[in-house]
């Protein structure tokens, strides 16, 4: 019991991200055999669908606007700062912090991963690591999302016995924007809201927000 327990949040979202990904390829299966039956065409098993562009596409341009909201909001909230919210650092710590303060190089701990003890590219590299995962993650999930797109763009268009196109035109389409830009804008709303919302709402328990008690100007203060 002390593994799930203590690892109850990763086990938790990550059981529900399948659970609710098996039920995606579920009905977006059945909207696409719904739609080929509409334009006379063959229908096809799940397995198939998996392996689809189609479905590829709805899952990593999904994917992408995560990992772009993670990446901005990682880099973002070393420089910028919002009153009164647990989302925020407090006002006057505002940059990279000094190394004492990160426990970085001499100042580094026995418990401390052991690359922030060191003094060279590691140091660096390690202390800008989450960041750089989250925007590593972002780049391959959204090259993921033109190289799938193209071909569900052009399977589309095939369909509609109009020519296919190529991976850089893709890229120029407003389709790859299209859906680029409506999950980005949604992702950003989402951060914002939560950003403002948490200096005057509270969630008696979460360290997403700030103790019941504590009055709305205290800034980077969970509970």
């Amino acid at each position: 019991m002390g593994f799930w327990r203590s690892n109850s949040l990763t086990l938790a979202f990550g059981a529900a991200f399948l659970v609710v990904l098996g039920a995606q390829a579920v009905a977006g299966l059945a909207e696409f055999n719904e739609q080929s039956t509409v334009a006379g065409l063959q229908q096809i098993g799940l397995g198939d669908y998996l392996m689809s562009a189609d479905f590829a596409v709805d899952v990593t341009e999904n994917w992408q606007s995560e990992f772009l909201q993670f990446f901005l909001y990682v880099f973002g909230t070393v420089y910028l700062v919002q009153r009164g919210s647990p989302e925020s650092k407090p006002l006057d710590d505002v940059g990279p912090e000094s190394e004492q303060r990160q426990r970085m190089g001499h100042h580094a701990g026995s418990d401390s991963p052991r690359w922030a003890g060191t003094r060279d590219w590691r140091q660096g590299l390690y202390a800008h690591s989450l960041g750089l995962v989250m925007a590593l993650f972002f780049f391959l999930s959204w090259f993921a999302q033109s190289v799938a797109g193209v071909s569900a763009y052009n399977g589309e268009r095939l369909r509609q016995l109009q020519a296919p196109i190529d991976w850089s035109s893709y890229l120029a389409s407003s389709d790859f924007w299209n859906r680029s830009l409506q999950n980005w804008q949604s992702e950003l709303l989402a951060v914002s809201a939560m950003a403002i919302l948490s200096v005057y709402l509270r969630q008696r328990g979460s360290p997403e927000s700030k103790p019941v008690g504590s009055p709305h100007s205290a800034t980077g203060v969970e509970g």
